[in-house]
């Protein structure tokens, strides 16, 4: 059970780390130093508890009126300490949990790489939060993924994938959540399972595997062109690449509420780019 301790209204729930968090009563002043959080947080209805976020929180709109404390780098501990929270959300690697526990400072580290992993955090949210929600909110993002895939054909659903995530060139790989979604939606992911989550890929790789469809949230026509065997590809042969806007990517690239809207964005290239 994620609520392993009820006493006078208490709370206490483990976050990713295993790290136990307590609290006297539901958060009502949260700090979330992390978009794809901010974005949970909202999804459950709970936007109201929410007094500051990270620099990158940008959806919903109304997260645009609140403090920003900065980034993983530089986050404005002065400025969280101001805010008074009940409750900081962070991811489990941020360096900010050291200092903002020994300023008392209760705090959530999470760890979202998978659509399971989305799914237990909204959870763990909901007790955190006092929230009843995240059953509705998981069986909307299944609903919207599951008609998202009835709208692709068997020749789009055929069609070899290229998902690049950074120009470096990074890919999204079958373990990721953007990998697990190539899968619902039946397409053919050209990264293997054995090249991690988001794999550095070697261009030759690319230029072998021949994929019919490249989709991509950083780069530029250009950049594609200038890589050494590129103009091969059938999907560049093709004109069959989807850049995605800033808006769009950011949907695409975070494992949360929205994994619903990121699957539709996947299913519409498809649709736009390759014959039924």
């Amino acid at each position: 059970m994620l609520l392993s301790n009820v006493a006078l209204a208490s709370i206490t729930v483990k976050d990713d780390r295993g790290t136990e968090v307590s609290l006297k009563s539901p958060a009502q002043r949260v700090v979330s130093m992390l978009p794809s959080l901010t974005e949970s947080v909202c999804s459950l209805g709970k936007c109201s508890v929410l007094v500051g976020v990270d620099r990158f929180s940008n959806w919903p709109k109304s997260v645009d009126a609140l403090p920003r404390l900065g980034g993983i780098a530089d986050a404005n501990i002065e400025g969280i300490v101001r805010l008074n929270p009940d409750l900081v959300l962070v991811e489990k690697s941020s360096p900010l949990i050291a200092r903002l526990q020994s300023l008392g400072i209760s705090v959530m580290a999470f760890d979202v790489q998978t659509m399971a992993d989305v799914q237990r955090t909204l959870r763990k949210l909901d007790v955190v939060l006092g929230s009843t929600a995240s059953g509705a909110v998981w069986e909307r993002i299944q609903l919207d993924i599951a008609r998202a895939s009835r709208a692709l054909s068997p020749s789009h659903k055929a069609a070899r994938v290229y998902f690049e995530v950074n120009p470096a060139p990074f890919a999204a790989g079958k373990t990721s959540f953007i990998g697990e979604l190539l899968d619902r939606l039946g397409m053919q992911n050209i990264a293997t399972e054995k090249m991690g989550a988001y794999p550095k890929i070697n261009p030759e790789f690319v230029v072998q595997a021949r994929p019919d469809l490249i989709m991509t949230t950083e780069t530029s026509p250009k950049q594609f062109m200038q890589r050494p065997g590129w103009k091969s590809i059938p999907a560049i042969q093709g004109n069959r690449i989807c850049f995605f806007s800033g808006a769009q990517a950011d949907v695409l690239v975070r494992p949360g509420p929205r994994m619903g809207e990121a699957a539709s964005l996947i299913a519409d290239c498809a649709m736009r780019s390759l014959p039924k």
